[in-house]
């Protein structure tokens, strides 16, 4: 997969971005922690903050730890089983090997260039199960569209559940947002009919075959739309289901037991779980790498609503961050880079 010139000013950007927010947060927390140091009596010397984060991940449960990276994985374990089931239909039997690497290497991918990933995942599954690209790809769309609609239905339920902790955090940061709310609604309805009448238009302009490009294009667009109807002959839906009920279970619990790990959280409960779990989920939506900076902002601000100060959530944050990368996304990705040609049987 070639890279581009588009390809690289957004990787420039979008990393920039992620670490001049993380270097804000940064450079707040260690004058806050400068602060502490000076009402404690601590000499500056000894005030680091890189030393505070580390002897904060020292007093993490090992145990606790373990259990939040199984929980990752396995939700990335049932991903793949989803993705099998999606494939199924395209006549793409693939092995359970080949549908977990892949994602793993996505996102490994993902923590270099943000949302590059899902084409890294899909031109691995080409390439190994030697299918069009195209309708794989479009099997990747529809996995990500149910994403969107399960984090959709985990907002509405942080919303119902955490109502009165979330009304207050919106009274305090942004108290004439209810006044604006009409006029932004009917911005997005009328952005979204202009993009509806453009794709139709588009579409249809498609059909022209005569013109090799839009030929091309047509050829493109139907084979993504195969894969995205592929949802349509899953043979299993009550297993689909509970296999995305399960990623985003895991994904829950992923953000609810890291609570245990850490002495700061470990008094905390489900609802607030539920809550630091949307914030962040918030946070990776922004094309950073892995989500970074604004996935810590937005952890930081979710715990200051049930209490916990901000020095203790940036560790929190940093915490979570450090492991689910280092020891899931890096470390099983470079595994599927090595393995995926070897059990394929490719030098």
């Amino acid at each position: 997969m070639k890279i581009s010139l588009k390809d690289i000013i957004q990787l420039i950007l979008f990393t920039s971005i992620g670490a001049f927010i993380l270097y804000l947060l940064w450079s707040s927390q260690t004058a806050a922690y400068a602060e502490e140091c000076t009402i404690q009596g601590i000499a500056s010397t000894d005030c680091s903050l890189s030393n505070k984060l580390i002897q904060d991940y020292k007093s993490c449960s090992p145990f606790w730890l373990v259990v939040v990276c199984v929980m990752f994985m396995m939700s990335n374990v049932l991903r793949a089983l989803r993705w099998q089931q999606l494939l199924a239909p395209l006549g793409i039997r693939t092995k359970f090997y080949n549908a977990f690497f892949t994602t793993m290497v996505g996102y490994f991918v993902n923590l270099g260039v943000p949302r590059s990933g899902e084409f890294a995942r899909g031109a691995l599954m080409a390439k190994y199960e030697k299918k069009p690209f195209e309708k794989i790809f479009g099997t990747i769309i529809l996995d990500r569209t149910i994403d969107v609609l399960s984090l959709l239905i985990m907002l509405g339920l942080g919303f119902v559940f955490c109502f009165d902790q979330l009304w207050t955090y919106i009274d305090e940061k942004a108290p004439n947002l209810m006044e604006s709310l009409p006029m932004y609604i009917a911005v997005f309805v009328v952005l979204g009919i202009t993009g509806l009448v453009s794709l139709i238009y588009f579409l249809r302009s498609t059909k022209d075959t005569s013109n090799a490009f839009l030929a091309k294009v047509n050829s493109v667009i139907n084979g993504l739309l195969d894969g995205i109807k592929s949802i349509k002959e899953v043979k299993n839906i009550p297993l689909f289901i509970f296999y995305s009920i399960g990623i985003w279970t895991c994904y829950y619990l992923m953000n609810y037991l890291m609570f245990f790990a850490y002495p700061p959280t470990s008094h905390l409960g489900p609802l607030q779980g539920l809550l630091v779990f949307d914030f962040g989920a918030i946070g990776m939506v922004f094309p950073s790498p892995g989500g970074m900076g604004t996935y810590h902002a937005m952890i930081m601000e979710a715990l200051k609503v049930t209490g916990v100060d901000n020095l203790s959530g940036f560790s929190f944050a940093m915490i979570l961050f450090f492991t689910i990368n280092m020891f899931c996304n890096i470390l099983f990705g470079l595994m599927g880079l090595v393995l995926l040609p070897i059990l394929n049987g490719k030098k």
